[in-house]
């Protein structure tokens, strides 16, 4: 494939065997799923995880960032 890493490549080539597919089939099927989730479905999933999420408290992502700066 043109243009890509040589990583992203076989990262690919390994998710098209385990699925059973050609490369092409792969990334024309992760192309079709990417486009699937309308906007509508997007807010849903989003609602979803916030449900799951809810109540929880999490750190200030930027004191985490800050402190492994100072490493």
């Amino acid at each position: 494939m043109r243009n890509l890493d040589d990583s992203v490549v076989e990262r690919l080539k390994a998710r098209a065997r385990d699925n059973d597919r050609s490369l092409e089939a792969e990334v024309l099927h992760i192309l079709e799923q990417s486009v699937k989730v309308d906007s509508s479905q997007a807010r849903l999933i989003a609602l979803k995880i916030r449900e799951r999420l809810k109540g929880r408290t999490f750190p200030d992502s930027a004191e985490l960032i800050r402190e492994d700066r100072e490493r």
